[in-house]
């Protein structure tokens, strides 16, 4: 029998990053490619993820033939069962049944759930957290969110539309969040809001070098870290804000959950990940039951960039077990 691989994909509001992997569950192929999530053009995006894929079949001189499945995370609420994307906050996509529109083109199973819930899968399956049984994992990245093992499975509740641990409102009066909510979590922690409160504070005539970094939307995480590092005040003062409402945020999931592990992913956290880290862990004891917090490990996530694809190859091995 030929060797089958896997094509796993993480797709993004501005970027879908691809790989093959073989069946040592190794990548041996990758490319990354931009969305242009432009307006309500669901069809640019598909575009975008067939012509990705052709590409990874192309480029590793494979044929479709080979592929056993086709897995990917992306943002937003899954139907998991039907493979429908109900709504996503950065892509135009309204009950969009991806899942149909893929294995029509390719002829090849389609898999596809919420992107952090999948790359809290893939860092419990082969990353920081592998072989526990409660996990609770949070990204910080444009947005913020949330994954739960719970019992050794991933927890997505009723519908699929449950762990969104980015919504949870830590003070009402607080910043407007994309949700409609005001003071969640992701208002104050996610790169949008951290890039609200520089913009608001560079808008009230403080000086800092992330203005420009601003300016027209989110920040590239790597213009925060030379920010923090050149001693900027603003973008100090918004980190130590960013990770107050994180160890708060923390501090609840512990005490609802009691996870062994949680585990803090992202681009921001990857980034700015020992800054971050020593921050939340200095004060996250405030804010949860002393019993409880004793047997939680807080950990950067293992897979760095790659969690998502790891997280859909695990996808593939459950949906094809079953």
């Amino acid at each position: 029998m030929m060797s089958k691989y896997f094509i796993c994909l993480d797709i993004g509001g501005t970027k879908v990053l691809g790989a093959i992997f073989n069946n040592k569950r190794e990548i041996v192929y990758r490319i990354k490619k931009k969305t242009k999530a432009d307006g309500d053009d669901a069809q640019n995006i598909e575009n975008t993820i067939i012509s990705l894929v052709e590409e990874l079949v192309e480029g590793f001189k494979i044929s479709l033939d080979d592929v056993a499945a086709i897995a990917a995370g992306a943002p937003g609420v899954i139907n998991i069962e039907k493979g429908v994307v109900l709504f996503s906050p950065n892509l135009p996509w309204r009950n969009y049944e991806i899942k149909k529109a893929i294995e029509e083109k390719f002829h090849v199973p389609f898999f596809i759930g919420n992107d952090v819930n999948v790359g809290v899968y893939g860092e419990w399956k082969y990353g920081a957290a592998k072989d526990l049984k409660q996990v609770v994992g949070l990204f910080v990245g444009t947005g913020m969110g949330a994954g739960l093992i719970l019992d050794g499975k991933l927890f997505t509740g009723y519908q699929d539309k449950g762990a969104e641990c980015g919504h949870m409102i830590l003070d009402p009066e607080g910043p407007k969040c994309n949700c409609g909510q005001r003071g969640c979590l992701e208002a104050f922690s996610s790169k949008q809001g951290i890039s609200d409160y520089i913009r608001t504070q560079a808008q009230r005539g403080r000086a800092t070098s992330m203005e420009k970094a601003v300016a027209k939307g989110v920040f590239k995480s790597k213009a925060l870290k030379a920010a923090y590092e050149e001693g900027d005040e603003v973008a100090i003062e918004a980190i130590d804000r960013a990770c107050h409402y994180l160890a708060i945020g923390i501090g609840n999931l512990i005490n609802t959950f009691s996870p062994e592990m949680v585990v803090l992913g992202g681009g921001v956290m990857e980034a700015m990940n020992e800054v971050f880290m020593e921050k939340i862990l200095k004060e996250v004891d405030r804010y949860c039951m002393p019993s409880i917090r004793d047997t939680v490990a807080i950990k950067a996530a293992a897979l760095g960039d790659d969690s998502i694809l790891y997280g859909a190859l695990a996808m593939i091995d459950d949906m094809l077990k079953d």
